[in-house]
């Protein structure tokens, strides 16, 4: 299984902005899918994002949709999480997760279709 280090939560204030971080362990990105989750207190895994890149392709969950933006970085085998414009129900538990893309025909950001996971890394957002 792969390995997967997220980094970058904190707290910050309702409309302001973090950028996460899941470095993987493999040396290049492009036979992967990348995916960012999230999970509230008493509430079940969510999908966020995630991306191919070898393809650029990319899914956003609706919730976040042009707040978030994804995108990765072969060079470090890095998948970063840009979140602006921050509201409260964001706070939660972030992981991000991989599979190998000749395991599956379509992107997806379901939790269960995803293998290998990170520890996670929380994020508050509050005043």
């Amino acid at each position: 299984q792969l390995q997967l280090v997220e980094s970058g939560g904190g707290l910050v204030q309702p409309g302001g902005s973090l950028r996460l971080s899941c470095t993987v362990s493999v040396f290049t990105l492009d036979y992967y899918a990348i995916g960012w989750f999230r999970q509230a207190p008493g509430k079940e895994r969510e999908g966020v994002s995630c991306i191919s890149s070898s393809t650029g392709m990319t899914i956003y969950a609706d919730s976040v949709k042009g707040r978030f933006t994804i995108s990765a970085v072969n060079a470090n085998s890095t998948v970063y999480l840009q979140m602006n414009s921050l509201k409260p129900e964001d706070t939660a538990v972030y992981f991000c997760a991989a599979f190998a893309l000749h395991t599956k025909v379509y992107l997806t950001i379901s939790p269960d279709d995803y293998d290998s996971w990170g520890q996670g890394t929380q994020v508050t957002v509050s005043s």
